[in-house]
Parts: structure tokens; sequence; C-alpha cells
């Protein structure tokens, strides 16, 4: 049983930084990706942040480039995002999900958002102005 557990969200003022986590257990595949979407009120689902198991290469949405980071520690199975320069508009509920298993051939990657097919329960993010 494939489990995601997120940690880490909470409320910081607009310029801030958080670091979400996200605890992965109940797999043997050593071929996946990993990834946080988040989904704010009103608002479908969006993927944030990828990133693959075997290479650590990574994807990001564009509004998020250059201020988040995703990383991987696999001795721990746990993924991370780490956010800066923060903005209201990143407010939202964050997940953890993991495409599992993923062989990233014929063009495949881990932005493939809709080829997600865990997920975790979520950690709200509020970004204050």
């Amino acid at each position: 049983q494939v489990q995601l557990v997120e940690s880490g969200g909470g409320s910081v003022q607009a310029g801030g930084s958080l670091r979400l986590s996200c605890a992965a257990s109940g797999y043997t595949s050593t071929n996946y990706c990993l990834a946080w979407f988040r989904q704010a009120p009103g608002k479908e689902r969006e993927g944030v942040a990828g990133i693959y198991s075997r290479s650590g290469s990574t994807r990001y949405a564009d509004s998020v480039k250059g201020r988040f980071t995703i990383s991987q520690d696999n001795a721990k199975n746990t993924l991370y995002l780490q956010m800066n320069s923060l903005k209201p508009e990143d407010t939202a509920m964050y997940y953890c999900a993991a495409f599992l298993p993923a062989y990233l051939y014929f063009g495949t990657t881990c932005g493939d958002w809709n080829r997600y097919n865990y997920w975790g329960q979520g950690t709200q993010v509020t970004i204050s102005s």
C-alpha cells in the first residue's frame, strides 16, 4: 500500500519561505516520479514540480520556476519542496503525489501531470500580503 504523508505547511507572509516534506512508503519500484501539486479554492489542481527517482531530473510549472526547488532523499524516502519568495497566489492545499511505476520512454516526463496515480492528503499553505 503506497502511502504519502505531507508535512510542513503553514502560514507566512509574502516574501517568506516554507519547506514541505513528504514521507513516502509502501513500494519497491526504483522507477517512479514524485511530485507536488496544489489546489487553490475554486481552481483546478495543478502540477507544481516533479522529480524522477533514478536521475533526479526535475520539471517545474512556469509559475514557480526560480522560486521553488524540489528534491528527494532516497535514503529516507522523503520528498521536499523548498518554497522561497512566496506570493499570496501560492496559497493552496499542497499535495504530494507519485507516478508509479514510471518508465520515462518516448517523451514521457515527470511533468506529465495526468499520470500521477497515488496521492497524499495534503498540507495547507497560506501566504498573507
